[in-house]
């Protein structure tokens, strides 16, 4: 495939370099846009698009988690399951990746391109990261200190803190969308991902990015607020701060919030039922004032809690002073030396 990916290259513009790939599973064909630097888009006519995105990575010896492909039917496939038309899904995919593209915080996944393929399709292409997201890591290697975790959730704030500043919140932060890599030789680096239920605090607006139905709660259950559990019209970032709460309850007991199977329990749990402190579900001793702090950001009612990402990276800060950067080195090298500078 290589070699037939070689001879098939040509220039276009200048800027990109298209291949065009025969590949049974990507039948009829693929075309693979490839950016000067190293950076690539994906799009294909092939209904099976992520078994193009792998096939196509490999081929070029890239992460395919650098590529998203939506396929051109994503309006039928929609409206078929939530009953929303072709064009306003491709409009929320777009909008997705704009929102994203607004936002210049490092600890934001960074969005490097996007836009819409000759045959439809929807494509937007992120930065390679190397390491795992926090759901990943606390299955893998189970909880962590306090004075990490509180690292890790300060870096967080910062993205939040961009976005609600620009009228946006994330509307799904949980552990599968944190991520924890190493940046030059910086380790322990947060990067927020995935704006795809990013919406205007106003409502309606140019950040609009969602592609849930009018009768569908966006969000994770397990991480979800009571007010967007209970459908409440009016959802701010304090939102958002409640889940980065539910994320430190997870990061330092290995447990979500509530241990509701059911999504709806789920949901009436977080809207209705006072959480354990996180103390009493800790094989280890978790220092009051964090204990606190998550605390008060799973309050039910928003005016109760941190009222901006900003005040809460703050006081997560003091919190943090017990995890050095040489810690956070020495573990790498430990656990991770693949990854480890």
């Amino acid at each position: 495939m290589e070699a037939g990916l070689q001879s098939a290259r040509h220039r276009l513009q200048a800027t990109y370099t298209i291949a065009y790939i025969q590949h049974a599973p990507l039948e009829p064909r693929a075309a693979v846009a490839e950016w000067e630097n190293g950076k690539l888009t994906v799009w294909t006519s092939t209904q099976n698009a992520q078994i193009a995105r792998f096939i196509l990575a490999g081929a070029l010896g890239l992460d395919p988690g650098t590529i998203q492909v939506v396929a051109p039917d994503v309006g039928g496939g929609l409206r078929a399951k939530i009953g929303v038309d072709r064009d306003p899904a491709r409009a929320a995919w777009a909008a997705q990746a704009r929102a994203t593209a607004a936002l210049t915080s490092p600890h934001t996944i960074q969005l490097f391109d996007y836009g819409v393929s000759p045959n439809g399709t929807f494509y937007y292409v992120m930065e390679l990261l190397r390491g795992l997201d926090l759901e990943a890591f606390v299955e893998r290697f189970g909880p962590m200190p306090a004075s990490r975790a509180a690292h890790l959730l300060r870096q967080a704030c910062l993205s939040l803190d961009e976005a609600h500043n620009q009228g946006m919140i994330h509307r799904d932060v949980k552990p599968a969308n944190i991520y924890l890599c190493r940046v030059g030789r910086e380790h322990d680096f947060v990067k927020l991902l995935d704006f795809g239920l990013v919406k205007s605090v106003g409502g309606e607006g140019p950040h609009e990015a969602t592609l849930t139905a009018a009768h569908m709660a966006a969000g994770t259950p397990a991480f979800m607020a009571p007010e967007m559990a209970t459908g409440e019209s009016h959802v701010d970032g304090r939102a958002d701060l409640y889940a980065l709460g539910c994320v430190g309850y997870w990061l330092v007991t290995g447990f979500q919030v509530f241990d509701e199977t059911n999504p709806m329990r789920l949901m009436l749990a977080h809207a209705h039922q006072p959480p354990q402190p996180p103390s009493r579900r800790s094989e280890v001793p978790i220092p009051s004032a964090f204990e606190d702090l998550v605390m008060a950001c799973l309050r039910k009612n928003p005016a109760d809690r941190p009222q901006t990402a900003e005040a809460l990276g703050t006081a997560l800060e003091d919190l943090a002073r017990g995890w050095a950067p040489e810690e956070a080195t020495r573990w790498w090298r430990r656990h991770l030396p693949e990854l480890a500078a």
